[in-house]
């Protein structure tokens, strides 16, 4: 009977810690900002912000030294297409350069003297681009519409000098193969659709960390003597009631959230969802269960609530990195590909744009399932050890108390007695 009993002591205690840890939530405001206000807003804010996915008709000066119809043909053409606006036209170089550093205008393009004289002389006529690489999406608009404008033009003038006898002889000459450029998983070929859904998988990661970590500096302020876990309570004296019920009070949090970052803003934005609710549920739990202990583990080494903060926000730009999402991971160096399997984030992100963007079944994203339910393992036992520490700790500052304690009383009824006797 001593059994059942401890067991439901144990679910008592759990069930108390759960309602305690709760109630901080819900009072503090700091941790309610990032468990609700955060991951409610925030994914709006990016999604909005990259809703239109490219840039378009971005400025861009024209330096025409040519002034030639074949010049005239190619500002023609650039003005046309839907990323580029020819804006203004400078007499030389540095006018433009001056343009570009009032942040009039995005790019350059400097048409030599020679450009028609080279071209038609059959030697290789040059267009230099100038770009501001502060955005690489004007870059990338400005520096590939000159890239296209000049293939087509090239494709024209092979047609003129070919010779050949018809049409289709002309189409074989220039293009021998015939290609059609499909963007694969992002149909608009932009950023939103590529790098968002990493994003809201980072954010749910980042706000869990920062909420648990800032409860977890309200707990040591509201402790006289700044211990995690609160001296002379015996609902805090094991170890597994403390962290089931505070891990269950973020997963109940979190279930609401982790919908709303997975199914509900990738829907309110027309990103690609092409994963089923069952697989988005069975990808989310393990990821949900990894952060949450993660951060757990986390909490016990911050002391004050403004470090979690300032370690969260540094670390937020390199996870996504490591994601592999915006920057390939093959070229990731192996080192730095070791420590991101340290975040929960790397495989939840990687596991969610397989499912949802890339259309993979869940037997393809099985590695990385099981590698986040490793995870949730691994933290989970190390944040048992941690907060076993940590009753530890509070067990030893106890004693010591209760020693100085009984060392004043016996030194004042020693003072007591010798002041009598006098």
């Amino acid at each position: 009977m001593s059994i059942f009993r401890n067991i439901y002591k144990d679910i008592e205690d759990a069930c108390f810690i759960w309602w305690k840890e709760m109630r901080r939530v819900v009072k503090d405001e700091g941790v309610l900002i990032f468990f609700i206000l955060v991951p409610l807003a925030y994914p709006l804010l990016y999604s909005w912000i990259y809703n239109n996915e490219v840039v378009r008709d971005v400025p861009v000066c024209v330096v025409d030294n040519s002034h030639s119809q074949l010049s005239r043909q190619f500002i023609r053409m650039c003005d046309a297409s839907p990323d580029v606006h020819i804006k203004y036209y400078a007499q030389d170089l540095d006018e433009a350069k001056s343009l570009v550093s009032r942040q009039l205008v995005k790019g350059v393009y400097l048409i030599p003297s020679s450009f028609e004289a080279d071209t038609y002389g059959m030697r290789q006529g040059v267009v230099s681009v100038y770009c501001d690489m502060s955005l690489m999406l004007t870059y990338k608009a400005i520096y590939q519409t000159a890239q296209m404008v000049t293939m087509e033009m090239g494709t024209k003038l092979k047609k003129q000098v070919g010779g050949s006898y018809t049409a289709r002889d002309a189409a074989i000459q220039t293009k021998p193969l015939d290609t059609d450029d499909v963007p694969l998983f992002s149909p608009a070929g932009g950023y939103g659709s590529g790098i968002l859904p990493a994003v809201l998988m980072l954010i749910l990661q980042q706000t869990l960390v920062l909420g648990i970590g800032l409860s977890a500096g309200t707990a040591r302020d509201e402790n006289p003597y700044r211990m995690l876990v609160p001296i002379g309570d015996t609902r805090y004296s094991s170890t597994m009631p403390i962290v089931l019920g505070k891990a269950l009070c973020y997963l109940m949090i979190f279930m609401v959230m982790g919908t709303w970052l997975s199914a509900a803003v990738p829907r309110l934005f027309h990103f690609p969802q092409l994963a089923t609710w069952q697989s988005l549920l069975w990808m989310m739990l393990p990821y949900t269960l990894a952060c949450i202990f993660f951060g757990m583990m986390v909490s016990c080494m911050v002391k004050y609530r403004e470090n979690v903060m300032l370690m969260v926000v540094f670390v937020s730009v390199p996870l996504l990195f490591l994601t592999g999402v915006s920057w390939p991971q093959s070229s990731i160096p192996s080192y730095w590909q070791g420590v991101s399997w340290l975040f929960p984030s790397t495989f939840g992100a990687r596991a969610y744009i397989r499912l949802n963007t890339m259309g993979a079944s869940f037997s393809d994203v099985l590695p990385e399932i099981r590698i986040l339910w490793i995870q949730a393992f691994c933290y989970f036992v190390l944040t048992i050890c941690v907060y076993r520490f940590q009753i530890y700790q509070a067990r030893i500052h106890a004693k010591e108390r209760l020693q100085f304690l009984r060392h004043n009383r016996a030194s004042r009824l020693a003072e007591e007695a010798a002041a009598h006797q006098s």
